[in-house]
């Protein structure tokens, strides 16, 4: 098992581990949503820089986890605060609301 030295993942495309990656990719013929597959094991959100384990209630919910299940790395702090805390400071209380820019829905926000 390839592994990353602690505390280095930063975003999707650097997980701690092979097992990582393959744990948060769809790759499904049955499924188009990895909160219905159930080969989707860990699901990553990159505007939180978050991973968690998926609730299949049929919802989005998911249990943020702290460390690899895999290789035991501790995953990123959750940027989640940080976002609405961000996005508060623009007026903006609902995910919904049409004003949310658009570096709001991906991880670009953070990045830049």
């Amino acid at each position: 098992m390839r592994t990353m030295p602690r505390g280095t993942v930063t975003s999707m495309g650097d997980h701690c581990c092979e097992e990582m990656r393959t744990g948060t990719v769809l790759d499904c013929e049955v499924h188009t949503d990895p909160q219905e597959c159930p080969d989707v094991l860990v699901r990553y959100v990159g505007r939180y820089n978050e991973y968690g384990l998926p609730v299949r209630d049929g919802g989005e919910s998911y249990v943020v986890i702290s460390f690899c299940p895999w290789c035991g790395t501790r995953l990123p702090k959750s940027k989640r605060r940080l976002w609405f805390a961000e996005l508060e400071k623009q007026g903006i209380t609902d995910m919904d609301d049409p004003r949310l820019p658009a570096a709001f829905r991906s991880d670009a926000w953070w990045r830049s």
